[in-house]
């Protein structure tokens, strides 16, 4: 079997890839994560998962590599991660009461053979309606300012929704474990 390295320096990506109980490394891959005019959301995360792929396969030969990318849309506009209290606040207000899909993009490179796989895995999140106090409270609990759409999913996060919809809950973390381990038996890596 391949080596294996996750593309990135989430700690939550890293997180979820231990759960397979297999061997990995990570690297964060250095590239430029600016959409390109007109970019669809599942375009942009598909492009960026595979660029992060190539940037770790140029420095890194005979390794299977797995790279994710994310964007949350809402309305149409994609949410960035916000940094701060104040744009958390501005964030969950405006997704209150309303529907959030989560588009997470998905590469496995081999880079032995250059063997690509990849896809986007949406998942849905329903917003329950929530108040400025609620909102403020659970900020101050978990501070998810790293975190698209302003939330952890996998904490308390999860009070603020009244529905989930996709194939996958990891998807909404960061990488759509499903997914992944379909793609890794195809490289004969086979889990668990």
């Amino acid at each position: 079997m391949l080596p294996l390295i996750l593309a990135s320096s989430s700690p939550y990506r890293r997180e979820l890839l231990a759960r397979l109980n297999t061997p990995f490394d990570c690297i964060s891959p250095n590239i430029d994560e600016s959409p390109n005019a007109g970019e669809a959301p599942e375009q942009l995360v598909m492009r960026l998962a595979q660029n992060k792929a190539e940037a770790i396969a140029n420095n890194h030969h005979n390794h299977l590599i797995i790279a994710s990318d994310q964007v949350a849309c809402l309305d149409g506009e994609i949410l960035t991660k916000p940094d701060n209290f104040e744009n958390a606040v501005m964030q969950l207000s405006s997704c209150s009461g309303k529907r959030v899909v989560f588009h997470t993009g998905l590469c496995l490179l081999n880079s032995q053979n250059q063997n690509r796989q990849f896809c986007v895995e949406p998942f849905t999140v329903y917003f329950r309606d929530l108040t400025l106090k609620q909102i403020e409270r659970y900020l101050k609990a978990e501070e998810p300012y790293d975190c698209a759409g302003s939330f952890k999913m996998e904490g308390l996060g999860i009070s603020l929704f009244s529905k989930l919809e996709g194939d996958d809950p990891n998807a909404l973390i960061g990488l759509p474990l499903i997914r992944l381990i379909n793609m890794l038996q195809k490289e004969s890596v086979e889990i668990p």
